[in-house]
């Protein structure tokens, strides 16, 4: 089977072209190829796939195998690769997700995307502006948005210094968000600017969530941190954030996206190792 490993500012994943290759089980071919010592390497796979109801549809599986309804930084990506390789033939198309159909503008240079503007939606408020909570007998407060998929964004100095190992775990499968959850931890630098550092659900900590940084920028404008538009550095780059608060209320996401090669590998001899089999892969 052929494969492209593309990453958005770090969030890496396998993409597979379902134009062309079958998955007959992206689930368990997810957490097989994302393992970084026996397999490919990555924060999880995406399918990139037809789709009667926009120019193609992304399907996204992260490390541990479950599936989530959307990615930012893996939308980008999927909009650099049909782009690039010409799938699509305009600068601005639609992507199916399990959390709608997204619009994406491509920013191109000879031919080849440079960076690229998803249309996010209007995000979802969860949660109490803000709602406190207790995890591992720690009082917080967060601020519950969900862009398709679920966030808790929490304010705090020093997040270099989070063990996101060691607590992340405890934020994700916290009582209080029965599906689990993403975690964002947010330091604001200034009304344009803030940090952030991300414990993703099924993948732990990843460089990068463009849904994350999406969910966070508007917890920070709807509490009155920041404006609505917004720079949000992550371990791997960073992105912008702009929120149409009052036009459309929709939310758009640019950042870049990057091919770093393209392989192959045999699905059957493809092995992860399960930590309970005396060093024998499964």
């Amino acid at each position: 089977m052929k494969f492209t490993k593309m990453q958005g500012i770090g969030n890496d994943y396998v993409y597979i072209n379902c134009f062309e290759e079958t998955v007959e089980n992206p689930a368990e071919l997810s957490k097989k190829v994302s393992d970084r010592h026996f397999g490919i390497g990555s924060d999880g796979l995406i399918l990139i796939c037809p789709s009667k109801t926009a120019d193609c549809r992304m399907r996204m599986f992260n490390a541990d195998g479950s599936e989530s309804a959307m990615c930012g930084n893996g939308i980008r990506c999927v909009g650099k690769y049909v782009f690039d390789h010409r799938l699509v033939e305009k600068t601005e198309f639609d992507v199916e997700t399990e959390a709608g159909i997204k619009h994406l503008k491509v920013t191109e240079e000879g031919g080849r995307t440079v960076k690229i503007t998803v249309d996010m939606g209007i995000p979802e408020v969860t949660s109490k502006v803000p709602e406190p909570i207790c995890i591992s007998g720690t009082d917080y407060e967060f601020i519950g948005i969900s862009v398709g998929n679920p966030h808790a964004v929490y304010y705090m100095d020093g997040i270099d210094a989070l063990d996101l190992e060691s607590i992340g775990p405890a934020f994700e499968h916290h009582e209080r968000f029965p599906e689990r959850t993403n975690s964002e931890f947010i330091e604001v630098i200034n009304k344009n600017y803030i940090r952030m550092r991300v414990w993703e659900r099924g993948s732990g900590e990843t460089w990068a969530c463009g849904t994350g940084a999406t969910a966070s920028a508007v917890a920070c404008a709807l509490s009155g941190r920041t404006g609505d538009t917004v720079e949000v550095e992550l371990k791997g780059g960073n992105l912008t954030i702009h929120w149409d608060r009052e036009g459309s209320g929709h939310v758009f996401m640019t950042g870049p996206a990057v091919e770093v090669f393209q392989g192959e590998f045999d699905i059957k001899n493809l092995s992860y190792n399960t930590g309970g089999t005396n060093g024998k892969d499964q």
